[in-house]
């Protein structure tokens, strides 16, 4: 091959290099290819697994998200890389640290992964700075079903920045048990290892809503935001009013905000753009 051809093929090449590299940088400034690492930490003496995308910036807002119930804990890391996308692809800013929490849950009684629920906020809040080698700024909380169960519970024990709770539940253990006891819906690991430990809802009913989350509408130590389909299951819908209506009696909460969208599921905050608007329009105004 001529001298002068090989010349021109290396220009080609180094040009094609030099555009790429561009295009990374590019990318990854408008947030679109930010590193995703899985990491287990430990904080009060818990193991729990995170999903983490961090901006390359010295300091960033966190925004940490919780995912819906997951039947098997082999399943939890791909049930939070797919809360974090859920959550990213909603949210309208680029430059925050996205922690999404994969807490566990086959092997205990519901409510009891709090814990690490607890120790992964904990975490965040007091050594994701050094362990991640990034100013931690204001931090959030964003969770969907059970996962908006976990935060509005996180919410009554921790002061943080702000909260949002999609479709949080189950609101009424009593409610939600009794119908599986009584054969009107299928049974579910839930109900059944509550039933296991503790008896029936009619025996004992004050121990399945001792776990509810109508038992949790007190005492919310940050902004929160609840949003709730009006087309969710029935089971969902049975307790909403009364439990929306605990939260605006509450006289100990900081403030408590509502977006019910018509017609909307179960997913309604990652599905409609009543609940992404309002979703942004909390965190950027806090």
């Amino acid at each position: 091959m001529p001298v002068a051809s090989r010349l021109i093929i290396r220009m080609v090449l180094m040009i094609a290099i030099a555009f790429s590299l561009f295009s990374c940088k590019k990318d990854q400034a408008d947030g679109e290819t930010i590193p995703r690492q899985t990491r287990t930490i430990n904080y009060n003496s818990l193991n729990v697994d995170l999903v983490i995308e961090q901006p390359d910036l010295q300091e960033a807002d966190a925004l940490i998200v919780f995912h819906g119930t997951v039947l098997y804990d082999s399943n939890i890391i791909k049930a939070a890389n797919t809360a974090l996308d859920e959550f990213k692809n909603i949210l309208d800013r680029k430059d925050m640290l996205i922690v999404s929490v994969a807490y566990p849950g086959e092997f205990m009684l519901f409510g009891d992964n709090i814990a690490y629920a607890e120790a992964a906020l904990l975490w965040v809040k007091n050594r994701a700075s050094d362990e991640l080698g990034i100013s931690v700024k204001k931090i959030f909380l964003a969770g969907h079903s059970q996962g908006g169960y976990l935060v509005t519970r996180l919410n009554t024990m921790h002061e943080t920045n702000g909260v949002i709770a999609n479709a949080p539940g189950p609101l009424n253990l009593v409610y939600r048990c009794q119908l599986e006891e009584s054969g009107q819906i299928a049974s579910g690991a839930s109900c059944t290892k509550l039933r296991n430990v503790y008896g029936t809802t009619s025996s004992n009913p004050e121990a399945y809503m001792q776990r509810s989350l109508l038992n949790f509408t007190n005492g919310f130590k940050s902004d929160i935001l609840f949003v709730q389909g009006l087309s969710d299951s029935p089971i969902q819908l049975y307790s909403w009013p009364g439990f929306k209506q605990d939260v605006l009696n509450c006289t100990n909460c900081k403030a408590r905000l509502f977006t019910e969208i018509p017609g909307g599921e179960h997913a309604s905050l990652f599905e409609s753009p009543l609940g992404k608007i309002a979703f942004n329009d909390f965190i950027n105004s806090r």
